[in-house]
């Protein structure tokens, strides 16, 4: 009886085909508009805050900036879970998968191996920059601080708490033969009403800072590199492209704010200052690259088949882990429970930020509905 009953199971379960080909069904010309349309919006979503914070004529207020940061911190976290974690677990279980790939949950172990990967490099990357400024009698500089743009307001105050004289006194103290410190005071660019200037040294230590201060953000976008590169390839062949192409139009202004927000505060050297149009660009140009290397597949790229899902799922499942990593520790953290200026801010507007970053995490994860 049981045997008839397995028999019967089997007979009525769903067949799946693992080399039923491209899903393309044409509209080659829409497709093509949708990279150029894609790019556009990519770049406008990154740009804007690297590029307001540049132009003081703009007068964007301190407040947009806050929202954009925090909102693109929800929209960060919520891609780690929704849009990479999730897509890991089924790609890597499909039907068509055999071997290894059946019989253990590898989505999460990746993901797992891809935060204490980035954990242990930015130990790594701490140690030798800290090394590097001791060396250059900077021992009491904390390069951290500086990551991502956000430990600013903390160095700052805490100068300010324990030598009553600022900033720029407080880091004086610090250089080898009381060198006299540089500082850049260039509005819309290194310094606004709230951060102020930024020291800066000789050519030797300012390699060292910047370094140090874009490898936060660096972490991020090779996050979602990977990310936006399987967008794209799979925006290029699916059959159903009208709801998807919105959805990805959405989903890439949004996580492109969250990097830009993060791009334009970053208190780069002057001869670094075209590092985040650098960053805001390779982020844009992603997703239509894929796209464009699916049509040029269009007829033969098969993302059911089982290795595109095993590509695509280990490339989710590290995108997963670098975006959950940075998300939690980089920005939530750091933004929040060790910032002073947060710790230490009015109940609302701890409950505004609270609720912006909310705020982006729910779109994003609603976006998932679709995409």
């Amino acid at each position: 009886m049981a045997s008839n009953d397995t028999s019967a199971a089997a007979a009525t379960a769903p067949i799946v085909s693992c080399d039923s080909g491209s899903p393309y069904n044409g509209s080659l010309g829409l497709r093509v508009g949708a990279l150029f349309i894609i790019l556009t919006t990519s770049l406008v979503g990154t740009l804007f805050p690297v590029i307001a914070r540049r132009i003081p004529s703009l007068k964007v207020p301190t407040a947009a900036f806050d929202f954009v940061k925090y909102f693109g911190s929800g929209v960060i976290i919520a891609t780690a879970f929704i849009h990479l974690l999730a897509p890991a677990f089924d790609e890597l279980t499909a039907p068509c998968l055999t071997g290894t790939w059946t019989v253990y949950d590898w989505a999460p172990a990746i993901a797992m191996m891809s935060v204490f990967m980035i954990f242990i490099l930015e130990i790594i990357a701490f140690r030798i920059g800290s090394a590097r400024l001791r060396k250059l009698g900077l021992d009491n500089y904390n390069a951290h601080d500086h990551a991502l743009g956000i430990g600013h307001h903390h160095a700052a105050e805490h100068n300010d708490h324990h030598t009553g004289t600022g900033l720029i006194d407080s880091a004086s103290t610090t250089l080898k033969n009381d060198e006299a410190s540089k500082i850049i005071e260039e509005p819309g660019k290194l310094e606004d009403p709230e951060q102020g200037p930024v020291l800066l040294e000789d050519d030797e230590v300012i390699d060292s800072q910047a370094m140090a201060q874009i490898l936060g953000v660096a972490i991020l976008e090779f996050g979602v590199i990977f990310h936006s590169l399987i967008i794209g390839l799979t925006l290029a062949v699916t059959d159903d492209f009208n709801t998807l192409f919105v959805v990805i139009i959405f989903h890439q202004m949004f996580e492109g704010l969250g990097l830009g927000s993060r791009l334009a505060f970053l208190p780069l050297p002057k001869r670094m200052r075209y590092v985040p149009f650098i960053g805001a660009i390779a982020y844009a140009v992603v997703t239509p690259l894929g796209m464009a290397f699916g049509l040029g597949f269009r007829e033969t790229y098969n993302p059911d088949s089982p290795t595109a899902n095993i590509v695509s799922g280990i490339l989710d499942a590290l995108s997963a882990g670098i975006l959950l990593y940075t998300g939690l520790v980089e920005l939530l953290a750091h933004e929040f429970i060790f910032n002073d200026k947060m710790r230490n801010a009015p109940t609302g507007k701890l409950v505004i930020s609270l609720g912006t970053v909310c705020l982006g995490a729910a779109i994003m994860a609603l976006l998932g509905r679709w995409a």
